[in-house]
């Protein structure tokens, strides 16, 4: 079954990226994007169907169980997000023809391998193995949240005429960058049962700590930065959306830059308040509530577990 899944992956996306390509649009910067996360999400089934197939999973000191259904679950939404962007931004551009068939295919096979990494999720679920199911709980899905807000948020700062001209919005691409890698490691770290592993210097509750604070602390820089230097014209900025060119140019995109620092100032502000309910979530854990109420401040809440299992 797993197999069957890859080889429908490594289809679809194989052929979204080439259909992609063959349209002419690597000057765009959002085209890019969405061809590099095909290419990912390629390169990743492969890893995945090679390491099975050769038996490397037993080596892993991590749940093989847990690692599969959080790639699937992280690229099943990003799948998802790309076949969105691409089919909103490109579809239309084109005019009826083989270019615009080979766009809305393309799109159409997103979502098809965006299904197939949903089924896998279901089917790790399901199937025989050291952890039969996963509930989330309430802070691991706002740290999925985090995460999933990231990912709309790269394809619209893949186009470096955003940011590359000013210090201070490099930076704040570093604190998307930065905080989404901090998420990824946390949701592996717990949905992969690695913080079982003794030989991990730090445990689970120690990173999440880290990785909210640390959040809280960049984000709130970028969602001051971000739109300051965007839209102030002192600063460089375009405060009106009639002053952007490319807003009213119908040949590339419907989405025109202005659009996209408009979309990333109120994701930035979204997350914002999603870390600082995060943190506050940790501290009612940790100095509010007593010992006798439940915690869960991990990713997930196993709802059937093996003996050896504990993951929070």
């Amino acid at each position: 079954m797993g197999f069957c899944l890859r080889v429908g992956q490594l289809l679809s996306t194989c052929v979204s990226f080439s259909l992609g390509a063959s349209l002419g649009i690597w000057k765009e910067s959002l085209a890019n994007w969405c061809m590099f996360i095909w290419c990912l999400c390629f390169a990743m089934s492969l890893i995945t169907s090679i390491v099975e197939l050769c038996g490397l999973q037993c080596r892993i000191p991590c749940s093989w169980d847990g690692f599969l259904h959080a790639y699937s679950f992280h690229f099943g939404i990003i799948c998802i997000v790309t076949s969105l962007i691409f089919g909103t931004s490109y579809i239309q551009v084109f005019s009826p023809g083989p270019a615009q068939n080979r766009a809305i295919t393309a799109t159409a096979l997103s979502f098809v391998a965006t299904l197939l990494y949903a089924i896998e999720v279901a089917w790790v679920c399901v199937r025989p193995g050291d952890m039969v199911c996963f509930v989330p709980t309430f802070p691991g899905v706002l740290r999925r949240l985090e995460n999933y807000l990231a990912c709309v948020i790269f394809p619209f700062i893949s186009n470096t005429d955003l940011y590359q001209h000013q210090p201070a919005l490099v930076w704040c691409v570093f604190v998307y960058s930065i905080c989404f890698i901090l998420g990824v490691v946390n949701f592996l770290v717990n949905g992969c049962d690695c913080d079982n592993d003794q030989k991990l210097p730090l445990r689970l509750p120690v990173l999440l700590w880290v990785q909210t604070v640390l959040s809280v602390l960049l984000y709130a820089t970028a969602v001051i930065l971000w739109p300051l230097y965007q839209f102030h014209e002192k600063l460089g900025g375009q405060p009106q959306r009639s002053s952007d060119m490319s807003c009213s140019d119908q040949l590339t995109t419907f989405v025109g830059i202005w659009d996209q620092r408009l979309v990333v100032a109120i994701l930035t502000a979204i997350n914002l308040l999603v870390y600082v309910a995060d943190m506050v979530y940790l501290i009612l854990e940790a100095f509010v509530w007593t010992e006798a109420q439940p915690r869960d401040s991990g990713f997930f809440s196993p709802a059937v577990s093996s003996p050896t299992s504990d993951v929070p």
